[in-house]
């Protein structure tokens, strides 16, 4: 969960009284739906201690296999270094690409359009899993990403659902599987990242008949 100004705060004190850096992943930003975007540890950090690093592969295509990692000043030399000696073939052609595509401004028109598109079957979801099944799934709120997951009244055996559901084409996630310790709470996963908007209400209706009660 995101967590409190204070507390991002009070992360950055503890990594400067330990003299260590601290990796942040940029996960959701692009694809954020609700509330005010999260100011990242990167911007508030004043010391150098923190590598900001995100992946093109959700807001482009996997299979680009390209990132990016803007580091502190004081470790340029240290991973320029590090790259120097781990790999001299970066593939340029693409890089080249996709420098290009971000400075005439088409990766920011890309994620704006893509946005929209996944806030509709964000809500498309979030408003057909109570008309199509009640409190039996309840919707764990969310605000960004490409998947939404809504719980399922305990002891309800959500592996089997979700393969009663693949064999009626319908592919989702039981909740159970993410759990890491302690009783795992049934309930489904929801992706959307593939799945264009005339196609949700089917497949949660076909999910529903295979479900039972």
């Amino acid at each position: 969960m995101p967590m409190s100004l204070p507390r991002r705060r009070a992360l950055l004190d503890w990594a400067r009284r330990r003299d260590v850096v601290i990796v942040e992943d940029d996960y959701d930003t692009e694809y954020r739906y609700g509330g005010r975007p999260i100011e990242p540890l990167q911007s508030l950090d004043e010391d150098g201690r923190v590598l900001y690093t995100g992946t093109f592969s959700k807001i482009m295509r996997p299979v680009l296999r390209l990132g990016f990692l803007v580091a502190p000043p004081s470790l340029h030399r240290a991973f320029r270094m590090a790259r120097y000696v781990s790999s001299w073939h970066a593939e340029l052609p693409a890089q080249a690409a996709l420098a290009r595509f971000i400075d005439e401004g088409l990766l920011a028109r890309h994620i704006r359009r893509s946005r929209r598109a996944y806030r509709a079957r964000h809500e498309r979801i979030a408003g057909l899993l109570p008309e199509l099944f009640g409190d039996r799934l309840a919707v764990v709120p969310a605000e960004a990403g490409l998947h939404l997951s809504a719980v399922l009244p305990a002891g309800t055996d959500d592996a089997a659902i979700a393969a009663r559901a693949l064999g009626a084409g319908v592919g989702l996630f039981p909740l159970s599987e993410f759990a890491v310790t302690g009783p795992a709470a049934p309930g489904l996963v929801f992706g959307y990242g593939a799945v264009e908007l005339p196609a949700i209400e089917a497949g949660l209706r076909r999910l529903r008949a295979v479900a039972g009660d």
